[in-house]
């Protein structure tokens, strides 16, 4: 019953960082969105570029079909020496024309020169036909050149545009909607998928916890998919060559502690009638005799601690709660162990009855108070109180030098020595037996600092009431 801790020197370094990192889960969801994000994006805009191609294409061939055809009337009205006609001129609604003989514009146009681009009448103007696309007080077109040399004439026709960006405006947003459609579907397979694939291993992770937490008989059930089976089957070897090793560790410990109790019982009764003899031995042999008594008691304490262990362990040893009234019990374990004037405060608000194990209760209260016998100078006060409905804590402090930080965590592992306790006698198994018996009541045991100085071990109990 120590201050379990070990040296500074051998305790183990520090566990580098681990960088945090994305659950798998969100991973493959993740990697499922992307992907689609980035097909999605693909196939939009190839899909876009094609229909915008063709949109404009037809819209242009269009357009000349339509010019020259009205370009013709022009022509055959300039030629025959009629008086050109406005009015015969069919151009599409929202288009516009003009006309050029002899380098003058033709009259009576509604449109300026200037709303053609000048680098189409440039190209005209030299004897060419052209074809432009370009904007006219915010509107698209596209502009059809035609140069007619018989009638030393030049015919220009706007065709709006309009229509054809709205249609593709339309299309982008259908494809921009299709993607984020695709997206979420995808994100929503990748998270369907990541459950699927990672349910085998939250059964592995359950299993190990059950495992971990005493459940040696936890297995995985069989699995259809071959890997995953071969899997479980791994899993199922990897536990039963765990508890296996377990169990006959549990039984060997549980076997020499049982051996070893008869040689000891009848060296503990030989050593006895030594000591009570004493007074007849040499100076010298008073001492050795004092050595081999308290190493002979401390060795009989660690074996009936052992046999504890080996009976927890085992599971033999089971809960059975009573009501109990704390106030009358502790100031009678206290008398027991011999700490009859520490001083005991009970919180007002504990119950006159709580459900505890008593023979637990008592282990772990003489543990805790012959652990700060030996290793806190002793035990200053024992006090209980409620936190919650149904939670108790049980507490002792002591007048030794606490507890280092750095220790705490691993004080009530089996047969660890603390700095506290490197030259003490004790078995270094009390209070893992005190964070056993916890257990077993639901609860935990730990340690901490007292106000003042010293250490205050606490134990919490479970559904007491």
């Amino acid at each position: 019953m120590s201050h379990t801790a070990v040296d500074a020197r051998l305790s183990p370094m520090k566990p580098p960082r681990r960088r945090r990192t994305l659950r798998l889960r969100t991973r493959v969801t993740l990697f499922f969105s992307l992907s689609a994000l980035v097909a999605s994006l693909a196939l939009a805009v190839v899909t876009f570029a094609v229909a915008r191609s063709f949109l404009i294409d037809q819209r242009q061939q269009t357009a000349r079909t339509q010019a020259y055809a009205n370009a013709k009337t022009v022509l055959d009205q300039l030629t025959a020496e009629n008086r050109f006609d406005i009015a015969d001129l069919k151009t599409e609604s929202g288009g516009f024309a003009l006309l050029f003989q002899d380098n003058v514009p033709f009259p009576d146009f509604r449109f300026p020169v200037e709303a053609f681009p000048s680098e189409l009448l440039a190209t005209v103007a030299l004897g060419s036909s052209g074809q432009q696309r370009f904007e006219y007080e915010g509107n698209p077109y596209v502009a059809v050149g035609i140069n007619m040399p018989a009638a030393n004439a030049q015919y220009f026709e706007a065709f709006p545009m309009e229509s054809t960006e709205n249609n593709l405006r339309v299309i982008a947003t259908a494809l921009l909607v299709g993607t984020g459609v695709t997206i979420l579907f995808a994100g929503f397979l990748g998270l369907w998928t990541s459950r699927r694939l990672l349910r085998p291993l939250s059964r592995v992770a359950t299993a190990a916890g059950e495992i971990a937490t005493g459940g040696l008989d936890a297995r995985l059930p069989p699995e259809n998919d071959p890997d995953l089976d071969r899997l479980a089957s791994s899993f199922n070897e990897m536990a039963d060559a765990v508890q296996t090793r377990i169990e006959r560790e549990a039984r060997f410990a549980s076997d020499v502690s049982h051996e070893l109790r008869s040689p000891i019982t009848a060296l503990t009764a030989a050593v006895e009638v030594l000591d009570g003899k004493r007074t007849d031995l040499p100076d010298r042999t008073q001492q050795a005799l004092d050595v081999v008594v308290s190493q002979v008691r401390r060795f009989d304490s660690m074996v009936m601690d052992l046999l504890e262990l080996s009976r927890i362990d085992a599971g033999s040893t089971e809960l059975h709660r009573e009501e109990i009234d704390p106030r009358e019990l502790i100031p009678r374990i206290a008398q027991r162990y011999g700490f009859g004037e520490v001083k005991i405060d009970i919180d007002r608000k504990t119950p006159a009855l709580v459900r505890l194990d008593k023979l637990r209760f008592e282990r772990i209260l003489a543990n805790l108070l012959e652990n700060a016998r030996e290793h806190g100078g002793g035990p200053v006060r024992v006090f209980m109180e409620m936190r919650g409905r149904r939670t108790m804590v049980l507490g002792v402090d002591d007048a030794g030098p606490g507890v280092a930080r750095g220790e705490r965590s691993r004080i009530f592992e089996r047969f660890a020595r603390g700095s506290a306790a490197r030259h003490r006698v004790g078995t270094g198994l009390g209070l893992s037996l005190v964070a056993e018996h916890a257990q077993a009541h639901g609860g935990e045991a730990w340690v901490e600092d007292r106000p003042g100085g010293g250490a205050r071990f606490m134990v919490s109990f479970q559904e007491v009431t």
